[in-house]
């Protein structure tokens, strides 16, 4: 397939448009197999913000009874991007380009975290991709236990294109 097509292709999954209209965005998530799983919930605060939390249960508990890795990674792996694509609109794409995930201590009870994308970064974009076909950005949350102390950090690169 040539690259032209592809971006011609770029667009929400039929599927996830229906959950979404029908079931409202945070039900949609609820209802993809791997959070509801691992019991990842997600709330979408405002257009800006969404929080993230994962209680500690089974089937999120790795061999030495603390939050799986993976499950504190797939908790934070999507919510910048949605963000962007909420906000930017259908006329840009944006892709996960690379992600790191460092822990920092074992996590127990209930982990949150926070993905915030201020106004003023669309609006930065918006001007940037104007001169600029694509970018690349890179945004950092950290994932909190019940006590407020960092778990884990997360850095997410996202490859951000204007498509018109």
């Amino acid at each position: 397939m040539r690259h032209r097509e592809i971006l011609l292709e770029y667009k929400v999954h039929p599927l996830w448009q229906f959950l979404e209209q029908t079931y409202g965005f945070e039900q949609a998530f609820r209802m993809f197999k791997p959070y509801e799983g691992a019991n990842i919930l997600p709330k979408l605060v405002d257009q800006n913000t969404m929080v993230v939390s994962m209680p500690l249960i089974l089937s999120n508990t790795n061999y030495v009874g603390t939050h799986f890795g993976g499950s504190l990674y797939s908790m934070c792996d999507p919510f910048f991007m949605f963000l962007l694509m909420m906000n930017l609109g259908k006329d840009y794409m944006v892709w996960d380009k690379g992600a790191k995930i460092d822990f920092v201590k074992p996590g127990e009870g209930t982990v949150t975290a926070t993905f915030h994308i201020p106004d003023s970064e669309f609006a930065n974009l918006k001007e940037l991709l104007k001169k600029e076909k694509k970018t690349i950005r890179t945004y950092e949350t950290e994932v909190v236990g019940e006590d407020g102390k960092t778990v884990a950090k997360i850095t997410k690169d996202l490859y951000i294109r204007r498509l018109v």
